[in-house]
């Protein structure tokens, strides 16, 4: 958009400079003076973040599933606008991978290759243990549907989960909170996976939450059920899977190797 098509869209829905800085999370002087003009040659940022304002309430007026209803990860100002649903998520092409928290759409970037090792492996570890010891809980990853909240604002793909009560589990995915869940950092997702999702973990009842940090080789492990300060373990340690009461170890060591080898 130029700045002209955007005081033109600003105009036909009724905002004001104050309206687009309070839902942009802007300063009311820099949209004065970017969409006022005076400001020649505004950031990109602050473009893309007026721009979404904008593109954002057309698409939810509108009902229109295309990627203009998405949201970038990592600007806090883009949680304004709550008021997308299931249906808008179900909406959605297949092909557009986003999550839905508390009303508003999330993009979800394709899984980078140390990304899936971590998942794929934790998974794969977690699935052996229930086989040998015949368990009840379900291990699954990613992509899987998760109605967290168990309402029609909130729909998360958490990396990697356990489901002990299968009453929870549906044709369309999870209904309700999972047990563990563990969420893989990348720099797109990084804040929203220690900041949003868990206080939305937590307040759902998680029992156990546990975020991996590729770069720093790094696992910290959050009991949300005693709220004990969190462990943090290295790859080359013998991680408890706590619900288990540690009767399951995951060990990251293999995964270390080849994210080695992915360095060189």
């Amino acid at each position: 958009m130029t700045i002209d098509e955007m005081n033109k869209k600003r105009q036909e829905l009724g905002y004001s400079y104050k309206d687009i800085a309070r839902l942009a999370d802007m300063p009311l002087s820099t949209v004065q003076k970017i969409l006022g003009g005076v400001t020649k040659n505004p950031r990109r940022e602050s473009l893309i973040k007026i721009q979404q304002v904008l593109i954002l309430k057309t698409a939810h007026d509108e009902k229109l599933p295309t990627d203009n209803m998405l949201l970038r990860e990592s600007p806090p100002a883009y949680n304004a606008e709550k008021n997308y649903t299931i249906d808008d998520y179900y909406a959605l092409p297949d092909e557009q991978r986003v999550e839905l928290i508390d009303g508003v759409f999330y993009d979800m970037a394709a899984p980078s290759s140390p990304h899936q090792f971590i998942g794929g492996n934790i998974y794969a570890k977690l699935f052996n243990h229930v086989a040998i010891h015949k368990g009840n809980c379900l291990p699954m990853m990613s992509p899987v549907d998760v109605q967290l909240d168990c309402d029609d604002k909130t729909m998360i793909q958490p990396d990697v989960l356990i489901v002990c009560d299968r009453s929870k589990v549906t044709k369309r995915g999870i209904f309700g909170a999972p047990d563990f869940l563990v969420e893989v950092l990348s720099p797109s997702t990084r804040k929203k996976d220690m900041t949003l999702k868990m206080t939305k973990y937590l307040n759902a009842g998680v029992k156990e939450y546990w975020i991996i940090d590729p770069d720093k080789r790094k696992v910290v492990v959050y009991d949300l059920v005693t709220l004990d300060i969190p462990m943090i373990y290295g790859f080359q340690d013998d991680i408890p899977v706590g619900i288990w009461e540690g009767k399951c170890m995951i060990n990251l060591s293999d995964v270390d190797q080849l994210l080695d080898e992915l360095s060189m």
